[in-house]
């Protein structure tokens, strides 16, 4: 058994889906903005959020952190003398407390106490991918 390519590919498949998840929660938030209080549509959407977050994104983003530092500690993929490991590492972090915010985002839906505007969630949603395309271009372009 190749230990370190099934490592990879359980690594590759937790970032699509932790990524899915990161792209997904912020516009279900634009649109629950608009939904009124208490209704239908209001508590279809805290349905899921919820079960977005719970059921995908977080263990995703675990299984991501797993498998990653598996790769780093025990298959040694990484050269911290090399300036790219450190660049993502920094993304991986806020791409982590964005994660974190989302999570506080959607326990503020679900009490009915949302205070930001839809253009705040709009402009919140194009932070995965800034933050996913300095990750993807530090590991495979390695520019320093």
């Amino acid at each position: 058994m190749n230990w370190y390519a099934i490592t990879l590919a359980l690594h590759v498949i937790s970032v699509i889906a932790w990524m899915a998840g990161m792209f997904y929660l912020p516009r279900l938030f634009v649109y629950h903005v608009d939904a009124e209080k208490g209704s239908v549509q209001s508590e279809t959407f805290k349905i899921m959020e919820r079960r977005l977050l719970r059921a995908i994104t977080t263990p995703a983003m675990i299984a991501t952190w797993v498998f990653g530092l598996t790769l780093v500690f025990h298959f040694r993929v990484v050269d911290f003398s090399q300036g790219w490991p450190w660049l993502k590492a920094v993304a991986v972090f806020a791409m982590s407390g964005l994660h974190g915010l989302l999570a506080r985002h959607q326990k503020q839906f679900a009490r009915d106490e949302n205070t930001k505007s839809a253009r705040y969630f709009r402009l919140l949603n194009e932070v995965p991918t800034v933050l996913m395309i300095v990750i993807v271009v530090a590991v495979i372009v390695r520019p320093f």
